[in-house]
């Protein structure tokens, strides 16, 4: 009998997942793996854990969310924690298993630790194999090779849209076959070393992670409200569940897939029309796609101090103080400390309020940006190693922005888009 091993991580869903879909057709029986891998619980060279309260809580309710979608086919999911490298391996001999197929990592450490399992795998002469499943368009079907990618994004995008092709999805199954599988037994917070957080009451969404919550997001942005007609006018918005898709957070999880968001938005626009800002949505969705791609272009320098560019200088020492002041929102800008607050307090913030909090770390603060980057992959509930560091990278000059000195006036932001102080007012009081 041949048995796989289906080793999900951030593809936490059953529609269009190609690992599951390519397990079933390959093999008589498939085995469902999550593993809490315990680097993604430590503390960071800047002070930071990995992952914090609320990343954590989102990620429980999509695993548990998951692994009940996966019984309902007859199937369920084993939790393992420890080192995916050590754990994944005993599950292949425990069960007997001949193949392992995972999604395919492009960042520098997820790619690391997908060599160490493949090694582990090896010497059990078990095969390993991974599929993009990330990504709106394909790798394989850009109109350039990756070592050959613009490193300017309106110049792929142009070239990407007009010569490439959204391929379609894949169904989600009917039935899995797995050999009994015990229920899930989850590790507690304190386990993974991170406190509970609890979500402020002022929070733009009561987020919740899992498969079947993003599929209730998508109805309701879409086909309910149809708010999606407006998002190229309400996307700058900072307060409110509606002004975004907010698709993040499912996304950055893997509950739900771009090329999913996309064929259904193709739905709703043959139903009540396509305009400006259902386009939007793809093309924010495209630079998802760019920031990934750039991940396997540049690999280990998206991490570094100086980028992609390998020149510009930055401070050889962080000021704790300031770094402290910006987290806590206690700086001299009240529209900073409104969206740190918004942060620190829900794990979330909107664009907006990312690239203003972000142009004041490094321009105003003069703060070294990888501090400001790890501070947000704790906290964010939509963290995704590539669109966090990419974006952090543009912001300080020594990514993917032509403009070499791009600079958020934030009194003139604050004026544009928190006009009436509304938004101030909402995060700046104590409940």
């Amino acid at each position: 009998m041949k048995r796989a091993v289906v080793w999900f991580k951030t593809d936490l869903r059953l529609m269009d997942n190609e690992t599951l879909v390519k397990a079933i057709a390959q093999s008589d029986e498939v085995i469902p793996v999550y593993c809490f891998d315990e680097s993604h619980f430590q503390t960071t060279e800047f002070g930071f854990k990995k992952t914090g309260g609320f990343r954590a809580q989102f990620l429980m309710e999509s695993l548990q969310d998951l692994e009940k979608n996966l019984k309902a086919l007859g199937s369920g999911l084993i939790i393992l924690k420890g080192k995916p490298e050590i754990e994944i391996p005993k599950v292949v001999a425990q069960y007997k298993v001949s193949k392992v197929f995972a999604k395919r990592e492009v960042a520098e450490e997820e790619k690391q630790v997908e060599k160490a399992v493949i090694w582990g795998l090896f010497k059990l002469r078990c095969e390993f194999e991974s599929l993009s499943t990330s990504t709106l368009y394909h790798a394989e079907d850009l109109p350039f090779s990756i070592k050959n990618i613009p490193d300017v994004f309106t110049v792929f995008r142009k070239k990407t849209e007009k010569d490439a092709r959204i391929r379609g999805i894949y169904d989600k199954p009917t039935q899995i076959n797995s050999p009994e599988i015990p229920d899930a037994i989850w590790p507690k917070p304190e386990e993974l070393g991170i406190e509970k957080a609890e979500m402020d009451s002022r929070a733009v969404l009561a987020f919740k992670g899992g498969e079947s919550e993003a599929n209730m997001r998508l109805n309701h942005y879409f086909f309910e409200t149809q708010c999606i007609s407006q998002y190229k006018e309400t996307r700058n918005g900072l307060i409110g569940a509606d002004y975004s898709s907010k698709f993040s957070p499912w996304l950055a999880n893997g509950c739900i897939s771009p090329r999913f968001i996309y064929h259904e938005l193709k739905k709703y626009e043959a139903k009540f029309g396509a305009n400006e800002s259902t386009y939007w949505l793809v093309f924010e969705l495209l630079w998802r796609d760019y920031f990934r791609f750039m991940f396997k272009k540049h690999q280990s320098k998206m991490f570094m101090a100086n980028g992609i560019l390998g020149e510009k200088k930055i401070p050889e020492k962080v000021s704790m103080k300031l770094l402290s002041q910006w987290i806590n929102g206690e700086t001299a800008e009240d529209f900073v400390n409104a969206n740190m607050n918004e942060l620190r307090l829900t794990g979330f913030m909107s664009n907006r309020g990312r690239q203003n909090v972000a142009s004041y770390f490094c321009n105003d603060l003069k703060l070294d940006w990888r501090y400001g980057a790890a501070y947000f992959e704790q906290q964010l509930i939509d963290y995704d190693v590539c669109s966090n560091w990419g974006n952090w990278a543009y912001i300080a000059g020594v990514g993917n922005d032509p403009r070499p000195d791009r600079y958020f006036n934030i009194e003139k932001q604050a004026m544009t888009y928190d006009k009436s102080s509304s938004y101030r007012k909402l995060w700046l009081k104590t409940l």
